[in-house]
């Protein structure tokens, strides 16, 4: 894992700050999911209840991102990236003191702010820091924080849940986005600021039909994927009644193929070409939802049907965002940022959905809608490429 070479020190390390603070990002994204039933047991709310948490923040992600990429647009980005993750630390200390859920449930709102600028404007300055020929490798390795996350915050906030209780997950990743928040302060360079978009700008993007099919494949795989993962812990205790300790070693082991999916990606993803990454990235999640109740046999079973989902899970938001920012370079930092308002608001449909149909005795059917809406992602994607052609056919 390394960023792309022939960059001046001074980048690099500022690559890799970025990607550290994804991983902190993501960690503190995905650490409810992995922590559902600990939350639910201390909190003494349902599950579909306890979901709620992840849809409330992922809407107010996916509403903000593009939101926030207006507001903020004028900001050196290093003083943007150091706030935003200083205030993701502060807000989850706080979390972590909630009395009770109606207290959980705002100052969760309020923390996941963060995300919604941190990860869509770290995209962007990327694109500012390296040359055009590397733009998608550095993307795609300042997104690999996702995959770390998946790697080693993820399993590890569900093990500290079931060990001592999601409050002191929560104490643990607001000091690592304040530690994270100095490096960045240290190692980004002053004077990063992408060119502020226009009401034209955006409306060029927001007419683009190209660009919002290809914005629409990410809302609809993230749909599909979020109805079930947002429920991971409570399905494989129904299923294989996991214990805290089983389901962190199984979010380990999806994050490690996770981790080598986007890996294996960022080398290969400007070789390949951008859409034909996606699209092969769907696939692999399509068939692990095809072959999902088969995993209802034991824990190897299961580990060895989510691997494809793995492989595809991470690397497929990598790709869609290597994908945007080459159709358009200039509207980069409003298609960057509506990708992850897509990207949350799929998040906010598929735990919603998900939480209404275990609230009705149907959690062993989630993986039939993630199927089918990674179908209808695979018909989207190719579509949008065919329309690329034809709306560009020198590109």
């Amino acid at each position: 894992m390394s960023p792309p070479a022939h960059q001046p020190n001074a980048s690099n390390h500022a690559l890799w700050a970025l990607m550290m603070g994804n991983v902190v990002i993501g960690t503190g994204v995905m650490m409810v999911p992995g922590a559902l039933n600990d939350i639910s047991e201390s909190l003494d709310i349902s599950i579909p209840q306890a979901g709620q948490l992840i849809t409330a923040a992922a809407i107010l992600m996916g509403l903000g991102a593009p939101l926030f990429a207006g507001i903020v647009a004028g900001w050196d980005r290093r003083k943007l990236l150091t706030i935003s993750l200083a205030w993701y630390g502060v807000m989850t200390a706080i979390s972590a003191l909630a009395p009770n859920y109606a207290a959980l449930l705002p100052l969760r709102v309020l923390t996941v702010i963060s995300p919604a600028i941190f990860t869509p404007q770290a995209a962007a300055s990327v694109g500012l820091m390296v040359g055009p020929e590397q733009r998608g490798r550095a993307i795609t390795f300042v997104f690999l924080g996702w995959s770390v996350a998946s790697v080693m915050g993820t399993p590890l906030s569900a093990w500290i849940a079931g060990a001592f209780g999601w409050r002191w997950m929560f104490a643990l990743v607001a000091v690592a986005a304040w530690v994270v928040a100095a490096w960045i302060w240290r190692v980004m360079p002053s004077g990063i600021r992408p060119a502020a978009l226009t009401r034209r700008a955006w409306g060029q993007t927001l007419g683009s039909p190209a660009l919002m099919l290809t914005l629409s494949v990410t809302l609809v795989y993230s749909f599909g994927q979020f109805t079930l993962f947002s429920y991971f812990a409570p399905y494989l205790h129904e299923t294989l009644g996991a214990t805290s300790g089983t389901i962190a070693l199984l979010f380990l082991w999806f994050g490690a193929f996770g981790l080598m999916g986007n890996m294996v990606l960022s080398r290969t993803v400007d070789r390949m070409g951008a859409p034909r990454a996606v699209l092969i990235t769907l696939a692999l999640i399509a068939v692990s939802l095809l072959l999902w109740p088969l995993g209802r046999y034991g824990f190897w079973p299961q580990a060895l049907i989510a691997t494809p989902w793995a492989l595809g899970c991470f690397a497929s938001n990598s790709a869609q965002q290597a994908r945007l920012v080459h159709q358009s370079p200039v509207l980069a930092p409003a298609t960057v940022a509506l990708n992850t308002s897509a990207m949350y608001g799929g998040q906010a449909m598929g735990a919603a959905l998900g939480g209404l149909m275990i609230a009705q005795g149907q959690m062993l059917r989630l993986h039939e809608v993630g199927l089918g809406l990674m179908l209808l992602a695979m018909a989207l994607s190719m579509a949008a490429a065919r329309f690329q052609n034809r709306s560009y056919p020198s590109r």
